[in-house]
């Protein structure tokens, strides 16, 4: 009984102190700027993603991930990966929004509904460099992983 006391105090304290660590960040709007397929960075730039939503809050952040040109590898990959399908599928059930580059679709003759993980016509914008330049113009944080 008294080591699951001890369990329960430990609980308390690191959610208090996750708590007070997203308390002093303001709401953030982050644009993540991803166009490199090397696969290791690829799940590394997820995990700062996560890393971000964990510091700050999945309700107090809105993130877009822009990918075009080598960054829809990301995709791609996650197409077939079962490890990077779960990095996308559950940062995008904190609200995390994957844009792709209508551009790069054309000129790689890309199909999205059969090449792309979990992509609709929704997540396709005109072209990637110019909805980061309106994100950022909308007052989204660049970051480029």
């Amino acid at each position: 009984m008294k080591k699951l006391l001890s369990l329960i105090a430990a609980a308390v304290l690191v959610l208090g102190a996750n708590l007070a660590l997203a308390a002093d960040y303001a709401k953030q709007k982050v644009v993540y700027h991803v166009n490199d397929n090397n696969e290791k960075q690829l799940a590394a730039a997820l995990g700062n993603i996560q890393n971000h939503i964990n510091a700050v809050g999945k309700d107090n952040i809105d993130i877009k991930v822009v990918m075009h040109g080598n960054g829809l590898d990301l995709l791609k990959i996650a197409n077939t990966n079962p490890d990077m399908q779960s990095k996308v599928t559950n940062l995008k059930t904190q609200n995390v929004g994957f844009q792709v580059c209508a551009n790069t679709l054309k000129a790689k003759k890309i199909n999205y509904k059969n090449d792309l993980f979990d992509v609709s016509e929704k997540d396709i914008v005109p072209s990637g460099v110019a909805e980061l330049a309106k994100l950022q113009q909308q007052g989204y944080v660049y970051i480029k992983p």
